[in-house]
């Protein structure tokens, strides 16, 4: 009945009193008044609600010394069963198969070859000839240091979250995150924020009325005209840039069929972007594989008994030197997606 219609619409049907209404599309969903369709706005506000109370008071969590120490574990997890990893490592061109053109291997820029059936990358590393015919959005964001919270209460140490609805209709909402110094990712004393919103004009244009709402812009002190308990502003940055997120495959020109497409940062709160995409392309990689299974406990673990008999002899003959492996051993231990020739 209500599919058609924007959550803001039904949210009017639902006989809420339009304060609910502001609360539910802006410190619940956090969704677009104008653009979000019924069943995400329901699909969001059923994620918020099913947050809530796992890990405390709140549905967020926030990792310590920023979003970068996801990847960091990924990567390590993926270590510990199996997964290898060749650092500083910049791949200069891709080999492809001239009878399916398909990628058959990777030249890195010291001119070593690495075998690949598959090979993943993120937008920004494609060439601009592949490129040429996509149509990218833009994000608009801010990063603030400054030195108090926006949030006035008896704690100073805590992650604050706030979406601001546009003063116009059709404007998009700008999301603010705040840390504190005890999440690592600034000193004490001093609060990094960040302002993020799709652009419809320039960083500095989409997001300085807020900014100017929310802190105080001058670098000397509070004088009795200024308006007092903002926030002052020590250090500004506006900036835009690329979102891919919404790119589809078939834009880009000459991609072989094996090779997939990660796109960077899009202007949404949390990672459910990353997360489906990393899906989508593992299914099509193999299908009949689980995505993303929980790592099972070390009790749990049973070891093979030849295994665990050659890391026995291992460790009573660490002495001796180690003979070097057969080709068919090499060959059977190579990764699936990154074997060395």
């Amino acid at each position: 009945e209500h599919e058609g219609s924007t959550f803001a619409q039904f949210l009017q049907t639902r006989k809420l009193t339009p304060s609910l209404q502001h609360f539910i599309l802006h410190s619940i969903a956090m969704v677009s008044e104008t653009e979000c369709r019924t069943l995400e706005g329901l699909q969001a506000t059923k994620k918020f609600l099913q947050c809530l109370g796992r890990y405390g008071n709140t549905p967020f969590l926030f990792p310590l010394y920023g979003q970068g120490e996801i990847p960091q574990c990924f990567c390590r997890l993926c270590a510990v069963f199996g997964g290898i990893y060749c650092l500083r490592h910049a791949v200069r061109c891709l080999v492809l198969d001239r009878a399916s053109g398909r990628c058959k291997a990777i030249v890195d820029h010291f001119g070593q070859r690495i075998s690949a059936n598959y090979f993943i990358v993120e937008d920004s590393y494609l060439s601009e000839s592949m490129c040429t015919n996509v149509c990218y959005r833009q994000i608009s964001r801010a990063v603030l240091i400054t030195d108090q919270s926006v949030l006035n209460t008896d704690s100073e140490q805590q992650v604050s979250v706030l979406s601001v609805p546009p003063v116009e209709l059709g404007k998009p909402a700008v999301c603010v995150i705040e840390l504190c110094s005890s999440t690592m990712t600034c000193m004490k004393d001093t609060y990094l924020v960040h302002l993020t919103c799709p652009s419809t004009k320039t960083a500095r244009e989409d997001l300085e009325p807020v900014v100017q709402k929310l802190f105080n812009l001058n670098g000397e002190k509070e004088t009795e005209n200024e308006e007092l308990g903002k926030p002052r502003v020590l250090w500004a940055v506006y900036f835009n840039m690329r979102d891919s997120s919404g790119v589809e495959r078939s834009s880009y020109a000459g991609l072989p069929s094996n090779v997939y497409v990660c796109s960077g940062p899009d202007s949404a709160l949390g990672n459910d972007c990353a997360v489906k995409q990393a899906e989508a392309i593992f299914h099509e990689m193999f299908p009949t594989e689980e995505f993303c299974p929980p790592p099972p406990n070390p009790e749990d673990i049973i070891y093979d008994e030849d295994e665990a008999e050659a890391e026995e002899s291992g460790l009573s003959n660490s002495a001796e030197p180690k003979p070097e492996p057969s080709a068919e051993e090499g060959s059977a231990g190579a990764a699936a997606d990154g074997t060395r020739e």
